[in-house]
Parts: C-alpha cells; sequence; structure tokens
C-alpha cells in the first residue's frame, strides 16, 4: 500500500511518526512522496494549539475531495485523535482509521478492521515498544517517558497522553545503543515533562542518572526536552556539567512572569523559584544556552501582569524564545473557566515580545562571533551557496557548501549573526559520520 504520513505538532510526533512507520513498513507499506501518490494518507495531529487543527480541517477538506474521486484511505493519529473534538472531525470528512496517541502499534490492525482506536489501552505496549534505529539520519528522538502528571489549565497533553509513564532505562539505551551502530551522532530525549523521569517506577533510576548512563553510550552529543521547572534540580545540573555528552543547551518554558498569572496556568512555581533554577543552571554550566516558552494574552493577563513577563525576559536574558498567543483548547481548565482576552490585544502583545526577544537573541549570538564551535551539517540550505546545521546550542549555523563535504559534525568559526542565524567557516572538516549524501 503506498502511504504518505503529514506531521503536525512537536518533537514527540515526529518521533510517533517514526514509530508509525517502522509498523507500517513492517506490513510492507511503501511511503510516497506526496498525498496524490498514496492509497493511505495519514495525519498525525496536535491539539496544543487551535492553528494545526483548523490545518488538519483543510488538509482533511482536500482528502475527502479527492477520496470521492479515487479509492483512498484515510487515516487520522496523535493527539486531536484523542479527543471528542478530533472524532467529531474525523466522522466530517470521512475518516477511516483513528488512533490515539497510545495506539500507535495497532496501526495494522486498525488498517484491516477499518477500526477506531482513540483510547490509552495500549500505553504499556508502546513505553516497552523499541522502533529500529533510523537509517541515514545524524540527529534523532528517542522517547524516555509518555504523559504527564502536571495539569497546567491551559496544556491538553494529560487529556490526550495520559499520565506520565516513564519507559524501561534498558530498552531507551538499547535504542540508542543501535543508533549509535547506525551512525547517529546526535540524540535529543523526549518526554512531556524528562526531568520527572523515573518518579512513577520504584527502582528506575532518576533523569540525571540516566542522563549519565546515556553519556556513556558514547553518541557525541545528547540535548532532551522538555523540562519542568519544578523538577529541575541541582543533580540534574551536576549531571549535565559532568556529562560531555550532554550539550550545553536547555529548554526551560517559563510561561509567564506573573505570579498571579502562573498560579492561573497552575504552573506550580513562583517567579523567584523559576529564577532560582536559572541561577543555578549558570553556576554549575556557565556556557549554558538557554530557551523557553512564553504563552502571551493569557485570560485575565493585564498590562502590569505582561510587564512582569518583559521583566523576566531581561532578567534572564533567553537566547532564544518559543512565543504563542493563548489558544483556548476545548477540554481544558482555562477554556472551561476564564474568559478569553481580545486577540487585538494578544497580538499587540506578541509584537512587543518578538522585539524583546529579537534583541536579546542579537545580543546573545553576537557574543559568538569569532569563536569556534561545534556545527552538525545535515544538508543544503535554502540560502544559496550554504549548508545548515545547528552547534551544540541548538543556534541555526550556516556554512559556505563549498566548505563541507557532506552531513557530520564540523569545527566552524562564527563570522556573522543575526537574531535568528549565525555564518560560520569551517575550521576543520573533522566530520564524526561518514554518510553518503550529496550536497550539492
Amino acid at each position: 500500500m503506498r502511504t504518505h504520513i503529514i506531521t503536525y505538532g512537536c518533537q514527540m510526533n515526529e518521533y510517533d511518526t517514526h514509530l508509525v512507520r517502522s509498523e507500517l513498513a513492517s506490513i510492507g507499506a511503501q511511503f510516497v512522496d506526496s498525498p496524490d501518490e498514496a492509497e493511505f494518507v495519514l495525519l498525525n495531529t496536535c491539539a496544543v494549539r487551535g492553528k494545526p487543527v483548523e490545518k488538519v480541517r483543510s488538509v482533511l477538506g482536500e482528502l475527502r475531495q479527492e477520496k470521492q474521486k479515487r479509492n483512498l484511505l484515510i487515516g487520522m493519529m496523535g493527539c486531536l485523535a484523542q479527543l471528542e473534538e478530533g472524532q467529531q472531525i474525523a466522522r466530517k470528512f470521512q475518516v477511516d482509521v483513528l488512533l490515539g496517541p497510545g495506539a500507535i502499534t495497532e496501526i495494522g490492525k486498525a488498517i484491516e478492521s477499518r477500526s477506531k482506536f482513540w483510547d490509552l489501552t495500549f500505553k504499556d505496549r508502546l513505553t516497552s515498544h523499541v522502533p529500529p534505529a533510523p537509517r541515514g539520519q545524524l540527529s534523532a528522538f528517542v522517547s524516555i517517558s509518555r504523559g504527564c502528571n502536571h495539569h497546567c489549565t491551559y496544556c491538553i497533553v494529560p487529556t490526550t497522553r495520559g499520565p506520565e509513564v516513564s519507559r524501561p532505562p534498558d530498552l531507551i539505551l538499547r535504542e540508542i545503543e543501535a543508533m549509535k551502530a547506525a551512525g547517529v551522532v546526535e540524540v535529543m530525549l523526549l518526554g512531556q515533562n524528562v526531568n520527572s523521569y523515573g518518579k512513577d517506577q520504584p527502582g528506575y533510576p532518576s533523569f540525571a542518572e540516566l542522563l549519565r548512563m546515556v553519556g556513556k553510550v558514547g553518541i557525541p552529543r545528547v540535548k532532551f526536552t522538555t523540562s519542568h521547572p519544578m523538577n529541575f534540580s541541582d543533580d540534574l545540573v551536576a549531571a549535565m556539567a559532568e556529562t560531555p555528552q550532554v550539550c550545553e543547551y536547555i529548554h526551560l518554558p517559563v510561561q509567564s512572569g506573573s505570579d498571579r498569572v502562573l498560579k492561573r496556568m497552575a504552573r506550580e512555581y513562583k517567579r523567584d523559584w523559576y529564577l532560582d533554577r536559572i541561577k543555578a543552571i549558570r553556576q554549575g554550566i556557565p556556557d549554558i544556552v538557554l530557551s523557553t516558552d512564553i504563552i502571551v494574552g493569557f485570560p485575565g493577563e493585564t498590562e502590569e501582569d505582561f510587564e512582569q513577563t518583559l521583566s523576566l525576559y531581561d532578567e534572564v536574558g533567553y537566547d532564544q524564545a518559543y512565543m504563542f498567543i493563548y489558544s483556548a483548547r476545548p477540554g481544558t481548565p482555562s477554556y472551561k473557566h476564564f474568559e478569553d482576552l481580545p486577540r487585538e490585544l494578544k497580538v499587540e502583545r506578541l509584537q512587543r515580545l518578538i522585539e524583546k526577544q529579537k534583541e536579546w537573541s542579537y545580543r546573545k549570538n553576537q557574543n559568538w562571533v569569532g569563536k569556534t564551535v561545534e556545527v552538525l551539517v545535515r544538508g543544503v540550505a535554502k540560502e544559496n551557496g550554504y549548508a545548515e546545521g545547528h552547534d551544540r546550542g541548538n543556534h541555526p549555523v550556516l556554512l559556505p557548501s563549498s566548505q563541507v563535504v557532506g552531513p557530520g559534525l564540523y569545527q566552524a568559526v562564527i563570522r556573522q549573526a543575526t537574531p535568528h542565524l549565525m555564518f560560520g567557516e569551517v575550521a576543520g572538516a573533522q566530520a564524526a559520520a561518514t554518510i553518503p549524501l550529496v550536497m550539492a
């Protein structure tokens, strides 16, 4: 069966797409590059914000029209499929196969019977499943846990992915060892809250201990996301500092700089607690690169609240930030109990925050000019004459394609920086992996 998969959302969804590809390949699926060539189109969906949901609606509308012209099977998986909202969308657009995030390994049965698996009853199978290592990739994701035990009032994840379940550490290490053998040089450990890993399973290592264990596998670069400030321990800071394979990069979502808004979000910490964690991180890892998530225009956010977010941004001095307008999601407490702010107000505040982010990113990136960094080159950049990659701090870096012989790790001197890009020159082509891909 010719199959095409479209993925929306976070890195966990990308990992789930890899899982479902391996399942489909085991039953003989052939993967094609566009929906037009496919007999089966599968959408891996996101339900965190309204925009990806609307995109799914649009694509399903197009697929329904195509289905009327030819024999086409339509599937939908991921967080949206777990919700009543997604199930209504599936019925409206004649989706044949519907799977929640915990039912990925049942894709073959679902196709065969045109069944709807949207509950989380397959969670245990999923956490014990070890997919084959990706081929021809230098960077890969590894899920260490699924679900979340925090209940932020704006977040639908506990509903769509259930409570937190940690994967057995031996299976995580086996997956990473297979990736190393396949030529992967960078792994990103994934979880809705990676740093609470093991808390749900007596006898499991802590996340700090797991990080040390992963470092011993010997893959050159190890990263992780996403962290919750409440679980970012001093031991985790120490583990990062002691494990050279762990990159000097942390994504630590703050969401707001206002204690009043944080309380309405049920984030479980206050501004001072968060700043204390930042202080501990910078003391333990002085050259750390910090990024964050911020929600603008949460219900009830006043101008004073927003100003506190701006002042926190200045106090921390983030290298990067992912900024979002609050999107009311059906099924969340904030949707049920709070009144949304006018969109015009949210857009205006977002623009002010973006300007703040640009100022800080430019300032931070300028500090790298003249320094030598390790760049993982992935392939050809959209900018003519350049290869694209990223350094250990997750900064996007462009290198002249004439200096690059292929994908791999390079030492490069940064020559120029903008708020969102750094330009470098290869200092020594010491690729850590040899993969026969053509750059030109």
